[in-house]
C-alpha cells in the first residue's frame, strides 16, 4: 500500500512550550508550522504513521515506548503505542496511547532488515526515545489524529551511509496507507553564536536542502554529502534520506511545501510536507497505479 504523505519537521527540546519558558514565543510559529504538517499526515489519509529520526543506532523501537523531557529540565513524560494495525480486524482499528501504559503483550517480531541493510536491533523495553523521536511523539501527541492511528518509530544512526538509509526507506511500507513524520535539525553553524560555531558553508548547505524540501526533491536530498553534513552539525541527513528513499520507492509525482525555514539559536530548522499529487481510491492506492514503470517519477 502507498505512501501517500510526508511531514518534515525539526527536533528542538525547545519547541516544548512549557520547557522554553519565557522563550516559547519566539518559537510559537515555528511550532504552528509543525502542527500544520502532522495535521496534512491525517489529511492525507494515513493509517499509518512511521517517525524517523536520528538515534545511536539503527533500530524499530518496541510499542508501547515513552520518554521524558526530564534531561532538559522538564519533567514531562510523552509516549505512543499501538505498533501495529488490529490484527483481530476489530473495525475500530487501532487506536493512539498518549501515555504508554507497561508492557503486558508479547514482543513484536524484530523488522526485516533493509535490502544492503544489516540486522536491526530491537532495543531493551526500558530504552528511552532519542530526542529526535521523543520530540516528534511530542508533535503528535498535541495534534490528535481524527481517527485511530497506528505508530512506528524507527531510529537511525547518524553515521548511516545513503545507501543505506534510502534502503531503509524503501522498506518501511505497511498494509494500508500509511505516511512518514520525519525529525531532524539543519546545520548548527549559522553563526558565532551556534552550537557548532560559524561556518560560513551553513548557509548554503540548508538553503538547498530548503529548496529540495519546497520542490520534493528527493534525489536532491540523496545527494547530500553525510561527510559534509557531520561537520556542519547537520542531525536531520540521514532521516531525509530515508524520506528520500521511501519516497522514490514509492514512485508517483510529489509535491512539496516549505512552511518554515530559520535559524534561531544558530541552527537550521526547516518544516515541510510532501503529498502524492494523482487521484488515489478508496484504500488509498494511486488510481492510475504505482507498478515499476512509475517509480521514477518525483515531481520537481
Amino acid at each position: 500500500m502507498p505512501l501517500v504523505a510526508a511531514a518534515v519537521c525539526p527536533h528542538p527540546p525547545l519547541i516544548v512550550p512549557e520547557l522554553a519558558g519565557a522563550a516559547a514565543p519566539e518559537l510559537a510559529e515555528l511550532r504552528a508550522a509543525c502542527a500544520a504538517a502532522v495535521a496534512v499526515l491525517y489529511a492525507a489519509g494515513a493509517g499509518t504513521i512511521v517517525l524517523v529520526g536520528a538515534g545511536e543506532r539503527t533500530a524499530e523501537l518496541k510499542l508501547p515506548r515513552r520518554g521524558s523531557f526530564a534531561p532538559w529540565g522538564l519533567p514531562l513524560t510523552v509516549g505512543l503505542g499501538t505498533p501495529h494495525p488490529d490484527p483481530t480486524g476489530d473495525p475500530a482499528g487501532p487506536s493512539p496511547v498518549r501515555a504508554a501504559p507497561p508492557r503486558s503483550d508479547p514482543a513484536p517480531p524484530a523488522v526485516s532488515p533493509p535490502v544492503g541493510v544489516g540486522p536491526v536491533p530491537l532495543p531493551a523495553d526500558d530504552e528511552g526515545l532519542p530526542l529526535s523521536l521523543l520530540v516528534g511523539a511530542w508533535l503528535v501527541d498535541r495534534t490528535a489524529p481524527p481517527a485511530p492511528t497506528a505508530w512506528r518509530l524507527v531510529s537511525v544512526a547518524s553515521d548511516e551511509p545513503t545507501d543505506r538509509c534510502a534502503a531503509l526507506g524503501a522498506r518501511l511500507g505497511v498494509d494500508g496507507p500509511w505516511a512518514l513524520l520525519v525529525l531532524g535539525d539543519g546545520s548548527a553553524c549559522h553563526g558565532p553564536k551556534a552550537p557548532g560555531y560559524d561556518d560560513p558553508r551553513a548557509g548554503a548547505y540548508d538553503g538547498e536542502v530548503a529548496r529540495a524540501l519546497a520542490d520534493a526533491d528527493a534525489e536532491a536530498l540523496l545527494g547530500l554529502d553525510p561527510e559534509l553534513s557531520a561537520q556542519l552539525g547537520v542531525a536531520g541527513r540521514p532521516a531525509w534520506q530515508v524520506l528520500a528513499g521511501a519516497v522514490r520507492a514509492a514512485g508517483g509525482d510529489w509535491r512539496g511545501e516549505l512552511r518554515h525555514d530559520g535559524v534561531p539559536y544558530g541552527v537550521g530548522y526547516l518544516v515541510a510536507s510532501w503529498r502524492r499529487t494523482e487521484p488515489t481510491g478508496p484504500d488509498g492506492t494511486p488510481a492510475g497505479g504505482t507498478g515499476p514503470a512509475s517509480a521514477g517519477g518525483v515531481a520537481r
